[in-house]
């Protein structure tokens, strides 16, 4: 399988905040939900100011008798500006990214009570509100109490608890005023209780009931999360037929990154993804060199997707490399590319061709102390040299599905013409190295059978005319070499390839030092990706 993003960079953006599985409340529910609860409190406490301000404020607002006789007593619109601002301050509170997100929770329960409070207060500590014929109404409380549950998932027992101390605003509010004598609302206890405190009973179990399906529907989610030894963190990307997610093991907690695919509904496409699948792993795991992305574990889930677990990488793509900070000296991508050289000649020592070199699958990135390390990804369509040859043209397979990318395929891996070796993954490599030294492609088209006639009939031009930076004419004549027709006139073969990158002379070295340097200017905050 190629890339799960059709050759966009998958990253993840360092942590906003640290998250606690364990800290009450929360326990059983993945970070990802959590997060999620996070933004729907930001939404619910606008909700909340939005909705009181229309509703206390606005229609006294249009008419100046109203509006004198809300401003003439403070406790008529004291309590509406104070809930509106409790409200506001929670929405914007939940915007820092420093605040943990337990704390940001649980100040939502917080939030909670308070404003229902707010509610109640507005509703009933104006005396008449109380005595329309001695009966009360379902105050709006019991709708925001039920609301605030079922959006904010919460364990059931503290939603319970919560939810009493938010109903409880109430008969705290009516009690005051006829304790006080603020009102000639008198009912008896028994009254009080039916009328008063009896439906918020009813309320708060109704919320238990609530907490209890969305906070069990969100375990569940969690719990379906767990392949193998590893449980997913968050989906980072995904493509037509997989999903790529940062996951971590539950007993090392190593981070990795999870590569899936799920289950095809047409038993004959799903059989032929998980058989690419289970080659893909099954290349990667024989593959040794430091320079191609390292598996951890692959196998089968129990809805039937296929998967396996892969290393995190620090750092971004050829692609987004040169698309961020352009094209790259000329000793830069002679480094980079001696070490997809040192990768791809190690696959060619087990008769294997990648098939789908390209800046989005060659990841530039810290590695161990290391800057610019170069990891080769996505072997999910590399062939033993001995069965490289494909029935058909323009690389399409028996089952007519293409393989390799058009803007970066050999001339005889796209038409089909000849047996495709290990010079194919040569001719890539070149188009990598002409984008590096360019910012550009060999060739573009309007569309891909356009783009594989140029690859097969049309000369490039050479690097150094396209490109402001100065490029060595041994490093043009060596770029130029990969990118040959016939697959005889290139470089046989990556070690051969990477020779002869060393051999380019009258640059200064590109080294380790340079290279922290570049990061540490271009690049400074390390953001954890991972691409497969």
């Amino acid at each position: 399988m190629g890339s799960p993003s059709a050759g966009a960079p998958l990253l993840l953006a360092h942590a906003r905040r640290r998250i606690s599985t364990s800290s009450q409340g929360t326990a059983g529910l993945s970070p990802e939900l959590l997060s999620q609860s996070a933004s729907r409190l930001r939404i619910v406490a606008l909700l909340y100011a939005f909705t009181f301000f229309m509703a206390g404020f606005f229609p006294a607002l249009l008419f100046a008798a109203d509006r004198a006789r809300m401003f003439r007593e403070p406790a008529n619109w004291v309590p509406g500006v104070v809930s509106i601002a409790v409200a506001l301050l929670v929405s914007a509170f939940t915007l820092s990214r420093r605040a943990p997100l337990p704390l940001v929770l649980n100040l939502g329960l917080g939030f909670e009570v308070v404003s229902s409070y707010g509610i109640a207060i507005a509703e009933y500590l104006e005396p008449t509100r109380l005595n329309i014929n001695g009966w009360i109404g379902l105050s709006w409380v019991a709708v925001w109490t039920l609301l605030f549950t079922v959006v904010i998932p919460t364990h059931p027992r503290k939603a319970v608890l919560v939810t009493l101390a938010s109903v409880s605003s109430v008969p705290v509010v009516i009690g005051f005023m006829v304790v006080t004598r603020r009102t000639t609302f008198r009912p008896d206890p028994a009254l009080f209780f039916f009328w008063i405190v009896f439906p918020y009973l009813l309320s708060t179990i109704m919320a238990y009931v609530g907490a209890r399906v969305v906070y069990t529907l969100g375990k569940a989610v969690t719990e379906a999360r767990e392949l193998g030894s590893y449980r997913l963190v968050e989906r980072l990307g995904q493509g037509g037929m997989g999903e790529v997610w940062r996951a971590k093991h539950r007993l090392l907690a190593r981070p990795a990154a999870i590569k899936l695919i799920r289950a095809s509904a047409n038993a004959a496409d799903s059989d032929e993804a998980v058989r690419r699948f289970e080659r893909e792993a099954q290349v990667t795991a024989g593959l040794s060199s430091p320079h191609t992305v390292q598996l951890f574990d692959f196998g089968v889930a129990d809805d039937g997707s296929f998967y396996y677990v892969m290393e995190l990488l620090d750092g971004l793509d050829i692609e987004t490399l040169v698309g961020r900070h352009g094209p790259v000296p000329a000793e830069r991508a002679i480094y980079l590319l001696r070490q997809v050289c040192h990768s791809l000649a190690e696959a060619e020592s087990f008769g294997l061709i990648h098939r789908d070199i390209k800046p989005a699958n060659l990841f530039v990135c810290r590695y161990g102390g290391e800057f610019d390390f170069v990891k080769v990804l996505d072997f999910g369509i590399a062939k033993a040299a001995g069965h490289a040859m494909e029935t058909g043209a323009l690389g399409f397979t028996r089952d007519n599905v293409f393989r390799g990318t058009p803007a970066f395929i050999a001339p005889e891996q796209a038409l089909g013409t000849m047996p495709v070796d290990s010079r194919a993954d040569i001719y890539a490599t070149g188009c990598v190295a002409y984008f590096l030294l360019t910012g550009q492609l060999v060739f573009t088209a309007d569309t891909p059978m356009a783009l594989v006639v140029h690859h097969a009939h049309t000369a490039p031009t050479p690097p150094s005319e396209r490109s402001e930076l100065p490029i060595p004419p041994d490093l043009d004549r060596l770029v130029l070499a990969c990118l040959a027709k016939a697959p005889s006139n290139r470089p046989q073969s990556a070690k051969e390839l990477s020779s002869r990158l060393a051999d380019v002379g009258g640059l200064p070295p590109w080294n380790d030092e340079r290279a922290r340097e570049w990061w540490t200017l271009h690049e400074p905050v390390s953001p954890p990706a991972a691409r497969l």
